[in-house]
Protein backbone atom coordinates (compact mmCIF):
# COMPACT_ATOMS: atom_id res chain seq x y z
CA UNK A 1 0.00 0.00 0.00
CA UNK A 2 1.02 3.56 -0.54
CA UNK A 3 0.22 7.00 0.41
CA UNK A 4 -1.34 8.86 -2.28
CA UNK A 5 1.09 11.98 -3.99
CA UNK A 6 -1.39 14.44 -4.02
CA UNK A 7 -5.58 14.35 -3.75
CA UNK A 8 -6.08 14.47 -7.39
CA UNK A 9 -4.98 10.95 -7.50
CA UNK A 10 -7.26 9.58 -5.07
CA UNK A 11 -9.88 7.42 -6.60
CA UNK A 12 -13.62 9.08 -6.25
CA UNK A 13 -16.06 6.66 -4.60
CA UNK A 14 -18.96 5.61 -6.32
CA UNK A 15 -21.22 7.43 -3.96
CA UNK A 16 -24.76 9.01 -5.31
CA UNK A 17 -27.95 9.73 -3.96
CA UNK A 18 -29.06 6.61 -3.81
CA UNK A 19 -25.97 4.79 -1.53
CA UNK A 20 -26.70 3.00 1.40
CA UNK A 21 -27.05 5.75 4.02
CA UNK A 22 -29.39 5.59 7.27
CA UNK A 23 -29.51 8.98 7.50
CA UNK A 24 -30.43 9.88 11.47
CA UNK A 25 -29.06 5.47 12.29
CA UNK A 26 -27.36 5.28 15.33
CA UNK A 27 -23.73 6.14 14.79
CA UNK A 28 -22.24 3.42 17.58
CA UNK A 29 -24.43 0.59 15.79
CA UNK A 30 -23.49 1.47 11.90
CA UNK A 31 -19.76 1.35 12.70
CA UNK A 32 -20.50 -1.88 14.98
CA UNK A 33 -22.13 -3.36 11.93
CA UNK A 34 -20.15 -2.48 8.83
CA UNK A 35 -16.28 -2.44 11.39
CA UNK A 36 -17.24 -4.85 13.58
CA UNK A 37 -13.72 -5.79 15.24
CA UNK A 38 -12.16 -2.39 14.28
CA UNK A 39 -13.70 -0.50 16.35
CA UNK A 40 -12.88 0.69 19.96
CA UNK A 41 -14.98 2.48 22.42
CA UNK A 42 -13.26 5.94 23.57
CA UNK A 43 -14.21 5.90 27.40
CA UNK A 44 -12.25 3.22 27.57
CA UNK A 45 -9.29 5.02 26.17
CA UNK A 46 -9.73 7.43 28.38
CA UNK A 47 -10.07 5.40 31.64
CA UNK A 48 -6.20 3.78 30.74
CA UNK A 49 -5.01 6.93 29.95
CA UNK A 50 -5.37 8.11 33.09
CA UNK A 51 -3.51 5.39 34.49
CA UNK A 52 -0.83 4.74 31.69
CA UNK A 53 1.75 7.69 30.50
CA UNK A 54 1.63 6.10 26.68
CA UNK A 55 0.04 7.72 23.40
CA UNK A 56 -3.55 6.39 22.85
CA UNK A 57 -2.40 4.16 19.78
CA UNK A 58 -0.80 2.50 22.42
CA UNK A 59 -3.89 1.96 24.15
CA UNK A 60 -5.84 1.61 21.26
CA UNK A 61 -3.59 -1.29 19.69
CA UNK A 62 -4.46 -2.85 22.80
CA UNK A 63 -8.53 -2.42 23.28
CA UNK A 64 -8.70 -3.04 19.81
CA UNK A 65 -6.96 -6.67 20.36
CA UNK A 66 -9.49 -7.46 23.35
CA UNK A 67 -12.51 -5.33 23.17
CA UNK A 68 -13.93 -4.65 19.57
CA UNK A 69 -16.76 -5.82 20.47
CA UNK A 70 -20.58 -4.40 20.93
CA UNK A 71 -21.24 -7.08 23.86
CA UNK A 72 -20.72 -5.81 26.99
CA UNK A 73 -19.45 -8.84 28.86
CA UNK A 74 -16.94 -8.98 25.88
CA UNK A 75 -15.28 -5.95 26.21
CA UNK A 76 -15.37 -5.99 30.16
CA UNK A 77 -13.71 -9.56 29.78
CA UNK A 78 -11.07 -7.56 27.38
CA UNK A 79 -10.82 -4.04 29.46
CA UNK A 80 -9.70 -6.71 32.41
CA UNK A 81 -6.72 -8.09 30.02
CA UNK A 82 -5.61 -4.85 28.63
CA UNK A 83 -5.00 -3.54 32.80
CA UNK A 84 -3.33 -6.61 33.68
CA UNK A 85 -1.03 -6.37 30.42
CA UNK A 86 -0.38 -2.70 31.61
CA UNK A 87 -0.37 -3.96 35.06
CA UNK A 88 2.41 -6.56 34.28
CA UNK A 89 4.34 -5.66 31.05
CA UNK A 90 4.38 -1.13 30.86
CA UNK A 91 7.18 0.12 32.29
CA UNK A 92 6.51 2.76 35.13
CA UNK A 93 9.50 5.13 35.17
CA UNK A 94 8.85 4.99 39.24
CA UNK A 95 9.33 1.09 39.07
CA UNK A 96 11.96 0.46 37.07
CA UNK A 97 14.25 -0.77 39.24
CA UNK A 98 11.81 -2.73 40.05
CA UNK A 99 11.42 -4.12 36.26
CA UNK A 100 15.06 -4.36 36.24
CA UNK A 101 15.51 -6.72 38.89
CA UNK A 102 12.76 -8.82 37.66
CA UNK A 103 14.74 -9.38 34.49
CA UNK A 104 17.83 -10.04 35.90
CA UNK A 105 16.05 -12.82 38.34
CA UNK A 106 13.76 -14.32 35.49
CA UNK A 107 16.38 -13.59 32.53
CA UNK A 108 14.18 -12.24 30.38
CA UNK A 109 10.84 -10.50 30.47
CA UNK A 110 8.27 -8.48 28.07
CA UNK A 111 7.88 -5.44 29.02
CA UNK A 112 6.20 -2.26 26.76
CA UNK A 113 8.27 0.97 26.55
CA UNK A 114 9.35 3.20 23.75
CA UNK A 115 12.53 2.29 22.15
CA UNK A 116 15.24 4.07 20.45
CA UNK A 117 19.17 2.73 19.19
CA UNK A 118 21.74 4.81 18.41
CA UNK A 119 25.32 2.86 16.91
CA UNK A 120 28.29 2.81 19.14
CA UNK A 121 31.38 3.14 16.94
CA UNK A 122 33.82 2.33 19.22
CA UNK A 123 32.37 -0.95 20.11
CA UNK A 124 30.84 -1.58 16.32
CA UNK A 125 27.33 -2.47 18.34
CA UNK A 126 23.69 -1.09 18.18
CA UNK A 127 22.79 0.14 21.60
CA UNK A 128 19.04 0.63 22.36
CA UNK A 129 17.75 3.16 24.92
CA UNK A 130 14.59 2.31 26.94
CA UNK A 131 12.83 5.69 27.63
CA UNK A 132 10.80 4.62 31.13
CA UNK A 133 12.80 1.70 31.90
CA UNK A 134 16.23 3.51 31.69
CA UNK A 135 18.38 1.47 30.05
CA UNK A 136 20.58 3.15 27.61
CA UNK A 137 23.06 0.37 26.47
CA UNK A 138 20.83 -2.26 25.66
CA UNK A 139 22.45 -4.61 22.99
CA UNK A 140 20.29 -4.45 19.58
CA UNK A 141 20.61 -7.25 16.30
CA UNK A 142 21.74 -6.05 13.23
CA UNK A 143 18.65 -6.95 11.85
CA UNK A 144 16.34 -6.10 14.03
CA UNK A 145 17.33 -2.26 13.27
CA UNK A 146 17.21 -2.78 9.85
CA UNK A 147 13.69 -3.85 9.79
CA UNK A 148 12.71 -0.99 12.17
CA UNK A 149 14.51 1.59 11.22
CA UNK A 150 12.43 4.57 12.98
CA UNK A 151 14.54 3.25 16.12
CA UNK A 152 17.19 4.99 15.04
CA UNK A 153 15.15 8.55 14.30
CA UNK A 154 13.56 9.57 18.03
CA UNK A 155 12.07 6.11 19.02
CA UNK A 156 8.98 3.65 18.49
CA UNK A 157 6.47 1.60 20.92
CA UNK A 158 6.83 -1.93 21.13
CA UNK A 159 7.00 -4.76 22.88
CA UNK A 160 10.09 -6.26 23.47
CA UNK A 161 11.23 -9.33 24.80
CA UNK A 162 14.52 -7.97 27.08
CA UNK A 163 17.46 -10.55 27.89
CA UNK A 164 19.73 -10.59 30.44
CA UNK A 165 23.04 -11.82 30.38
CA UNK A 166 25.79 -11.28 32.52
CA UNK A 167 29.50 -12.71 32.77
CA UNK A 168 32.73 -11.48 34.68
CA UNK A 169 34.77 -8.76 32.70
CA UNK A 170 32.44 -8.49 29.92
CA UNK A 171 32.19 -5.08 28.53
CA UNK A 172 29.33 -5.11 26.97
CA UNK A 173 25.44 -4.55 28.68
CA UNK A 174 23.88 -7.61 30.50
CA UNK A 175 21.03 -6.30 28.89
CA UNK A 176 19.62 -6.96 25.11
CA UNK A 177 16.41 -7.18 23.25
CA UNK A 178 15.66 -10.68 22.06
CA UNK A 179 12.33 -9.66 20.14
CA UNK A 180 10.37 -6.20 19.19
CA UNK A 181 7.20 -5.51 18.25
CA UNK A 182 6.12 -2.18 17.12
CA UNK A 183 2.83 -1.55 18.48
CA UNK A 184 0.88 -0.30 15.36
CA UNK A 185 -2.39 -2.29 13.65
CA UNK A 186 -1.84 -4.85 11.55
CA UNK A 187 -3.02 -4.78 7.63
CA UNK A 188 -5.87 -3.38 7.27
CA UNK A 189 -8.70 -4.28 4.41
CA UNK A 190 -8.88 -0.94 2.50
CA UNK A 191 -11.02 -2.27 -0.43
CA UNK A 192 -13.28 -3.41 2.92
CA UNK A 193 -12.82 -0.12 4.21
CA UNK A 194 -14.30 1.75 0.94
CA UNK A 195 -16.84 -0.65 0.57
CA UNK A 196 -18.23 -0.28 4.20
CA UNK A 197 -18.32 3.94 3.70
CA UNK A 198 -20.92 3.84 1.48
CA UNK A 199 -23.05 3.38 4.20
CA UNK A 200 -22.15 6.65 6.28
CA UNK A 201 -23.56 9.67 4.55
CA UNK A 202 -20.63 12.15 4.07
CA UNK A 203 -21.72 13.99 7.67
CA UNK A 204 -21.57 10.92 9.83
CA UNK A 205 -18.35 9.95 7.71
CA UNK A 206 -16.66 13.18 9.04
CA UNK A 207 -18.44 12.33 12.68
CA UNK A 208 -16.38 9.08 12.69
CA UNK A 209 -12.95 10.44 11.35
CA UNK A 210 -13.32 13.21 14.72
CA UNK A 211 -14.35 10.38 17.13
CA UNK A 212 -11.40 8.59 15.82
CA UNK A 213 -8.65 11.24 16.64
CA UNK A 214 -10.60 11.97 20.08
CA UNK A 215 -13.08 14.73 19.37
CA UNK A 216 -17.12 14.31 20.07
CA UNK A 217 -18.61 15.60 16.94
CA UNK A 218 -21.82 16.69 18.42
CA UNK A 219 -20.46 19.87 20.31
CA UNK A 220 -18.88 20.73 17.51
CA UNK A 221 -19.99 23.54 14.78
CA UNK A 222 -19.87 22.52 10.86
CA UNK A 223 -17.12 24.82 10.35
CA UNK A 224 -15.13 23.74 13.02
CA UNK A 225 -14.87 20.19 12.26
CA UNK A 226 -13.34 21.11 8.37
CA UNK A 227 -10.82 22.86 10.22
CA UNK A 228 -10.02 19.67 12.56
CA UNK A 229 -10.73 17.86 9.30
CA UNK A 230 -7.64 19.64 8.04
CA UNK A 231 -5.33 18.32 10.69
CA UNK A 232 -5.50 15.21 8.81
CA UNK A 233 -4.30 15.81 5.56
CA UNK A 234 -1.07 15.72 6.35
CA UNK A 235 -0.94 12.28 6.73
CA UNK A 236 -3.01 11.43 3.58
CA UNK A 237 -1.13 13.72 1.07
CA UNK A 238 3.23 14.10 0.69
CA UNK A 239 4.69 17.16 1.49
CA UNK A 240 1.34 18.58 2.79
CA UNK A 241 2.63 21.49 4.84
CA UNK A 242 0.22 23.01 7.60
CA UNK A 243 0.50 25.70 9.73
CA UNK A 244 -2.14 26.13 13.16
CA UNK A 245 -1.52 29.31 15.05
CA UNK A 246 -4.42 29.29 18.05
CA UNK A 247 -5.14 29.80 21.78
CA UNK A 248 -3.74 27.01 24.18
CA UNK A 249 -5.59 24.10 25.13
CA UNK A 250 -6.91 23.50 21.54
CA UNK A 251 -5.54 20.20 20.98
CA UNK A 252 -3.50 21.30 17.96
CA UNK A 253 -0.76 18.83 18.44
CA UNK A 254 -2.54 16.24 20.04
CA UNK A 255 -3.48 14.46 16.95
CA UNK A 256 0.41 14.74 15.68
CA UNK A 257 1.62 13.03 18.94
CA UNK A 258 -1.22 10.88 20.08
CA UNK A 259 -3.24 9.67 16.87
CA UNK A 260 -0.47 7.52 14.36
CA UNK A 261 2.87 5.63 15.36
CA UNK A 262 4.11 7.12 11.99
CA UNK A 263 4.13 10.70 12.68
CA UNK A 264 6.86 12.89 14.94
CA UNK A 265 6.58 15.75 17.13
CA UNK A 266 9.63 17.92 17.78
CA UNK A 267 9.81 19.60 21.05
CA UNK A 268 12.07 21.93 22.41
CA UNK A 269 12.49 24.35 19.48
CA UNK A 270 16.13 23.13 18.20
CA UNK A 271 17.50 21.25 15.62
CA UNK A 272 19.89 20.15 12.95
CA UNK A 273 19.98 19.79 9.39
CA UNK A 274 21.85 16.18 9.73
CA UNK A 275 18.87 15.10 11.78
CA UNK A 276 15.83 16.81 10.34
CA UNK A 277 17.24 15.93 6.79
CA UNK A 278 20.42 14.30 6.27
CA UNK A 279 23.54 13.25 7.80
CA UNK A 280 26.72 13.90 5.69
CA UNK A 281 28.80 11.72 7.95
CA UNK A 282 27.04 8.90 8.54
CA UNK A 283 25.36 9.39 4.72
CA UNK A 284 21.62 8.86 6.37
CA UNK A 285 18.34 10.48 5.75
CA UNK A 286 17.02 12.29 8.34
CA UNK A 287 13.36 12.38 9.95
CA UNK A 288 11.74 13.59 6.70
CA UNK A 289 12.60 10.17 5.11
CA UNK A 290 11.61 8.14 8.04
CA UNK A 291 8.51 10.04 8.98
CA UNK A 292 5.08 10.33 7.31
CA UNK A 293 4.68 13.95 9.74
CA UNK A 294 7.24 15.86 11.08
CA UNK A 295 5.69 18.53 13.05
CA UNK A 296 6.88 21.10 15.07
CA UNK A 297 5.64 22.61 18.18
CA UNK A 298 5.94 25.90 19.50
CA UNK A 299 7.18 27.23 16.57
CA UNK A 300 8.12 30.57 18.18
CA UNK A 301 11.19 28.39 19.77
CA UNK A 302 12.26 26.63 16.60
CA UNK A 303 15.87 27.20 15.75
CA UNK A 304 18.42 25.47 13.60
CA UNK A 305 22.23 25.38 14.58
CA UNK A 306 23.08 25.51 10.95
CA UNK A 307 23.00 28.80 9.31
CA UNK A 308 21.56 26.94 6.11
CA UNK A 309 18.46 25.52 8.15
CA UNK A 310 15.78 27.39 7.02
CA UNK A 311 16.64 27.64 3.72
CA UNK A 312 17.39 24.00 3.47
CA UNK A 313 13.68 23.86 5.15
CA UNK A 314 12.19 26.43 2.23
CA UNK A 315 13.49 24.22 -0.42
CA UNK A 316 11.98 20.89 0.96
CA UNK A 317 8.67 22.62 1.57
CA UNK A 318 8.66 23.68 -2.11
CA UNK A 319 9.54 20.67 -3.67
CA UNK A 320 9.93 17.19 -1.47
CA UNK A 321 13.61 17.36 -2.57
CA UNK A 322 16.76 19.18 -0.94
CA UNK A 323 20.90 19.44 -1.93
CA UNK A 324 23.23 18.47 0.25
CA UNK A 325 27.23 18.44 -1.43
CA UNK A 326 26.65 17.03 -4.43
CA UNK A 327 23.48 15.33 -3.62
CA UNK A 328 19.82 15.64 -4.58
CA UNK A 329 17.69 13.61 -1.50
CA UNK A 330 13.97 13.25 -1.44
CA UNK A 331 11.68 12.55 1.34
CA UNK A 332 7.73 12.33 1.64
CA UNK A 333 6.83 13.76 5.00
CA UNK A 334 4.40 16.66 5.52
CA UNK A 335 5.68 19.02 7.60
CA UNK A 336 3.54 20.94 10.80
CA UNK A 337 4.08 24.13 12.13
CA UNK A 338 2.08 24.92 15.83
CA UNK A 339 1.90 27.18 17.91
CA UNK A 340 0.43 29.46 20.65
CA UNK A 341 -1.25 32.98 19.76
CA UNK A 342 -3.38 34.72 22.21
CA UNK A 343 -5.44 37.14 20.01
CA UNK A 344 -8.14 36.40 17.90
CA UNK A 345 -7.95 36.19 14.06
CA UNK A 346 -9.29 39.85 13.59
CA UNK A 347 -6.84 41.50 16.24
CA UNK A 348 -3.80 39.99 14.69
CA UNK A 349 -4.85 41.35 11.22
CA UNK A 350 -5.69 44.56 12.75
CA UNK A 351 -2.23 44.81 14.26
CA UNK A 352 0.41 42.52 12.91
CA UNK A 353 -0.10 39.41 10.89
CA UNK A 354 -1.22 35.77 11.04
CA UNK A 355 2.06 34.21 11.66
CA UNK A 356 3.54 36.93 14.12
CA UNK A 357 4.68 33.80 16.41
CA UNK A 358 7.25 32.28 14.18
CA UNK A 359 10.55 33.50 15.18
CA UNK A 360 12.85 36.17 12.78
CA UNK A 361 14.93 33.91 10.82
CA UNK A 362 11.01 32.11 9.14
CA UNK A 363 9.34 35.84 9.10
CA UNK A 364 9.83 35.40 5.13
CA UNK A 365 7.37 35.09 2.20
CA UNK A 366 8.99 32.47 0.75
CA UNK A 367 9.00 30.40 3.32
CA UNK A 368 4.92 32.01 4.03
CA UNK A 369 4.39 30.51 0.09
CA UNK A 370 5.09 26.95 1.10
CA UNK A 371 2.40 26.20 3.03
CA UNK A 372 -1.00 24.33 1.21
CA UNK A 373 -2.82 25.71 4.73
CA UNK A 374 -3.42 27.61 7.59
CA UNK A 375 -6.27 26.41 9.82
CA UNK A 376 -6.73 29.88 11.68
CA UNK A 377 -7.60 30.38 15.52
CA UNK A 378 -10.95 29.67 16.81
CA UNK A 379 -12.43 29.89 20.43
CA UNK A 380 -14.82 27.35 19.60
CA UNK A 381 -12.08 24.35 19.27
CA UNK A 382 -11.26 25.12 22.63
CA UNK A 383 -14.54 23.17 24.17
CA UNK A 384 -14.22 20.76 21.59
CA UNK A 385 -10.70 19.60 23.01
CA UNK A 386 -12.29 19.27 26.30
CA UNK A 387 -14.94 17.27 25.18
CA UNK A 388 -13.70 13.91 24.57
CA UNK A 389 -16.31 10.93 22.81
CA UNK A 390 -17.78 8.34 25.08
CA UNK A 391 -18.79 6.72 21.93
CA UNK A 392 -17.55 4.01 19.86
CA UNK A 393 -14.43 5.05 16.99
CA UNK A 394 -12.40 3.37 14.57
CA UNK A 395 -9.53 2.19 15.67
CA UNK A 396 -6.58 3.62 14.73
CA UNK A 397 -7.87 5.59 11.64
CA UNK A 398 -4.84 6.83 10.49
CA UNK A 399 -3.22 3.85 9.86
CA UNK A 400 0.55 2.56 9.39
CA UNK A 401 1.28 0.04 6.21
CA UNK A 402 3.04 -3.52 6.55
CA UNK A 403 6.51 -2.32 5.39
CA UNK A 404 6.40 0.46 7.65
CA UNK A 405 8.18 3.45 5.71
CA UNK A 406 4.97 5.48 5.02
CA UNK A 407 1.27 5.64 6.68
CA UNK A 408 -1.34 4.48 4.19
CA UNK A 409 -4.84 6.69 5.43
CA UNK A 410 -5.39 8.09 2.35
CA UNK A 411 -9.32 6.28 2.84
CA UNK A 412 -10.37 9.75 5.06
CA UNK A 413 -9.37 11.93 2.48
CA UNK A 414 -10.73 9.66 -0.42
CA UNK A 415 -14.20 8.79 1.58
CA UNK A 416 -15.07 12.52 2.06
CA UNK A 417 -14.89 15.56 -0.45
CA UNK A 418 -12.36 17.52 -2.41
CA UNK A 419 -9.73 19.24 0.18
CA UNK A 420 -10.82 21.97 -1.09
CA UNK A 421 -13.50 22.15 1.26
CA UNK A 422 -11.09 22.62 4.01
CA UNK A 423 -7.90 24.71 2.73
CA UNK A 424 -8.55 28.33 4.30
CA UNK A 425 -7.01 30.94 2.01
CA UNK A 426 -5.08 33.64 3.96
CA UNK A 427 -2.59 35.20 0.95
CA UNK A 428 -4.31 38.66 1.29
CA UNK A 429 -3.16 38.54 5.49
CA UNK A 430 0.08 36.78 4.71
CA UNK A 431 1.56 39.65 2.89
CA UNK A 432 0.56 42.70 5.36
Amino acid sequence: MRRYANHHDLPVPAVSEGELVAEGYDLDALLNQHFRGRVVRKDLTKQLKEGANVPVYVLEYLLGMYCASDDDQIVEQGLQNVKRILADNYVRPDEAEKVKSLIRERGSYKIIDKVSVKLNQKKDVYEAQLSNLGIKDALVPPQMVKDNEKLLTGGIWCMITVNYFFEEGQKTSPFSLMTLKPIQMPNMDMEGVFTARTHFSRDQWIDVLLRSVGMEPANIEQRTKWHLITRMIPFVENNYNVCELGPRGTGKSHVYKECSPNSLLVSGGQTTVANLFYNMASRQIGLVGMWDVVAFDEVAGITFKDKDGVQIMKDYMASGSFSRGRDSIEGKASMVFVGNINQSVETLVKTSHLLAPFPAAMIDTAFFDRFHAYIPAGKSRKCARNSLPIATALSQIISPNTCGKCANAAFPMRLISSISWVITSTSATLSR
